[in-house]
């Protein structure tokens, strides 16, 4: 019965993500160019022109990790996914704008429907959430009616409506023991899933298979061999990694507990199976230390980079601080579903 189910959801999984995707294509990533109205130039000094219009519009700009470095650099606060919740829990700003991926924003303008909220564009979406659409969860949670949602931070308004909780990847473990003795739905993360059922003791936890374009890149074969070039390196990984790469690694966390160990770690030739956005954060804290990417299946893989992610430019950024689009909106009906449980791990977080 366990195979079956987890065929089942793996089979649901896969056609919530070619219809997601399709989604995706249909809604392109503009060029700078077509968004920038009736002119298309730019001030000489773009970083100064986004500070200003930082101020003028008492903006607060939030970052994630994976984002360029010069757009961390210009950042009022960067973070992973619950730091940047936190943050925006916390804001006292007129406009949030929000270089991440689209569920971050969204996340951000539940937590704050007066203000707001703004992103670089607007196609920077995600697998996990994108391989996850709600009609399909709708119904794989149907089949479980007994079960409790515990949802990744990864995933629509939607999901996070339809969940008893949320999670990230530095507080999974914690969350599911929230659920003891019951019948629990992890959603849609299957690798985080395994590690978290490992961590929380939880092996009877039902997953929905979804997993992350730039983690489940990573070749754990690939790393054997770069280990055997650098045996003093320590690994660092993701728990978004596939399970065969986390056996090699000495270390999994979250982003922000790796880039805390990389910094603290004795070893001065790190590999890090993680987006290289990370990096940025470690050479500044640590300057002197050797980083390596943790390799894809092939040499022409650029499997560290997240392609959603690296959508949001300065330019853009530029403009949508200027005009104040493209915004983030939801329904006021589904943000109060969605904020309960987004507070709730808030909460428990704290």
């Amino acid at each position: 019965m366990a195979t079956a189910r987890i065929l089942c959801a793996f089979a649901q999984a896969r056609v919530g993500l070619e219809c997601a995707m399709a989604r995706t294509l249909q809604r392109p990533s503009q060029p700078v160019e077509s968004l920038s109205g009736p002119s298309a130039e730019f001030p000489d000094d773009l970083e100064a022109a986004i500070r200003d219009l930082l101020r003028e519009r008492n903006a607060v700009l939030l970052a994630h990790y994976y984002q360029e470095s010069e757009v961390q650099d210009l950042a009022d606060f960067v973070g992973d996914s619950l730091a940047l919740a936190q943050a925006a829990q916390s804001v006292d700003h007129d406009v949030i704008a929000f270089c991440g991926v689209h569920f971050m924003a969204e996340t951000a303008k539940i937590l704050n429907p007066e203000r707001t909220v703004v992103v670089p564009d607007l196609a920077a979406g995600c697998s996990l959430a994108d391989g996850c659409p709600p009609e399909e969860f709708r119904k794989f949670k149907q089949e479980h009616p007994d079960a409790a949602v515990l949802s990744y931070i990864n995933t629509t308004a939607e999901i996070k409506a339809m969940s008893d909780l949320i999670c990230t990847s530095s507080n999974a473990p914690k969350m599911a023991a929230e659920f003891e003795g019951q019948p629990l739905i992890f959603a849609p993360d299957r690798h985080l899933a395994r590690w978290v059922a490992q961590r929380a003791d939880r092996p009877d936890m039902i997953v929905w298979q979804g997993s992350c374009i730039v983690h489940e890149q990573f070749s754990a074969k690939r790393l054997v061999q770069l280990k055997v070039v650098h045996p003093d390196a320590e690994v660092l990984a993701h728990p978004e990694c596939d399970e065969a790469v986390l056996e090699e690694a000495d270390f999994v966390a979250s982003t922000t507990g790796i880039i805390k160990r990389a910094v603290e770690s004795e070893a001065q030739t790190l590999i890090i199976a993680t987006e290289d956005g990370v990096f940025h954060q470690i050479q500044q804290q640590a300057p002197g230390k050797t980083i390596l990417q943790a390799p894809g299946m092939d040499e022409s893989c650029a499997c560290n980079q997240c392609p959603f992610m690296r959508l949001n430019t300065l330019e853009k950024l530029f403009l949508c601080l200027r005009d104040l689009t493209p915004q983030v909106e939801i329904e006021e009906d589904l943000r109060l579903a969605a904020l309960r449980p987004v507070e709730r791990m808030l909460e428990l977080s704290a």
